[in-house]
């Protein structure tokens, strides 16, 4: 009839209404009532599923609305800029439905350069999360290699993968789980005269590493750049971490620990042993500060530090506060 698309929808509705009206205001064994099925229900079972179906396209009408999605992308094409695709919507649906988060939300991630510090335990987790919620730009820095005997915590590295770097081996993984983002490997270990370089390209760090020097050295390069650290550290059966960031009021790694620990007193992971599934638990958090951070969502742990003991299955929330004579950030808080 060549009507527009609107007319025959409302055709077809003034249909679907006199039909049902048919079944239910004729007798039974009337002429239409017979030839229009002599049943309401069909009719009934038929208009729930189309409303279903016109709630449902609504919905994925407001999200696009809300995310900026094109429908025409193609859904195979990884697109980091302006909309998102529509491979790329249901993707992050989940997180787009927060309120806390929305379609606002999830482009700050996609605009946003994390770098990680260190690709072990805690790396493994924070390195899957961050990809999987779709940062846009992932840098990982590490100088070493997979090993069998990371494979016990280690979980984004792979048997078959004994031998690579570290960092190769979790850019396979992250970009296997979502090619949509940006994974920057540095194979090689973070020092005095790289830190400040390499930071000013990233809006977020997280700390993950295994030893006392290399935690000074990212938090004095992280307080210079003012740029927010979630810290991170395992031991046995415990771990802990807090955000730290002078800049908005918080304490830095510095404040808390004014100088490294007798070596006895903190053995590694090699010498003391750490339980599993610990560094799944305590990487995961760390991933959940980064993103809200990145979203503005909630409260992150700033002059908190959270601490978890698996083995009783215990958590507990400290506060921890700046120190005026801080040799790194004493000057920004007096």
């Amino acid at each position: 009839m060549g009507t527009p698309r609107p007319a025959r929808w409302i055709m077809i509705g003034i249909l679907l209404v006199a039909v049902i009206g048919v079944q239910l205001v004729f007798p039974q064994g009337h002429p239409l009532r017979a030839a229009t099925g002599n049943s309401a229900a069909p009719w009934l079972i038929l208009t729930g599923i189309g409303g279903v179906i016109f709630f449902y396209s609504r919905v994925i009408s407001g999200l696009r609305a809300q995310t900026g999605v094109d429908a025409d992308t193609p859904a195979a094409v990884p697109t980091r800029q302006g909309s998102f695709s529509e491979t790329e919507l249901n993707r992050y649906a989940r997180h787009i439905i927060l309120r806390e988060v929305g379609g606002a939300g999830q482009k700050a991630l996609r605009n946003a350069k994390v770098l990680v510090i260190g690709a072990g335990g805690l790396g493994a987790p924070v390195l899957q999360y961050l990809a999987a919620a779709g940062v846009g730009t992932i840098g990982v820095i590490d100088d070493d290699k997979v090993e069998n005997t990371n494979l016990q915590r280690q979980v984004i590295h792979k048997d078959t993968n004994i031998g690579m770097p570290k960092v190769f081996s979790a850019q396979l993984e992250m970009q296997a789980q979502n090619p949509f983002v940006t994974v920057k490997p540095y194979n090689r270990r973070l020092d005095a005269d790289l830190a400040p370089e390499l930071f000013a390209e990233y809006d977020l760090v997280l700390d993950g590493c295994d030893n006392f020097d290399t935690r000074y050295l990212v938090n004095a390069a992280c307080v210079a750049a003012r740029i927010p650290l979630v810290s991170g550290a395992l031991s046995q059966w415990e771990g802990q971490l807090s955000v730290f960031d002078p800049a908005r009021g918080a304490p830095c790694y510095q404040c808390i620990f004014p100088t490294a620990p007798a070596a006895h007193l903190a053995p590694s992971c090699a010498e003391a042993g750490v339980i599993g599934p610990l560094p799944g638990v305590v990487g995961s958090m760390m991933a959940v500060e980064a993103v809200k951070i990145i979203t503005g969502a909630g409260s992150p742990l700033l002059g908190q530090m959270v601490i978890y003991d698996a083995l009783y299955a215990e958590s507990r929330k400290i506060k921890i506060g700046p120190r005026t004579d801080c040799p790194v950030c004493g000057a920004t808080q007096a």
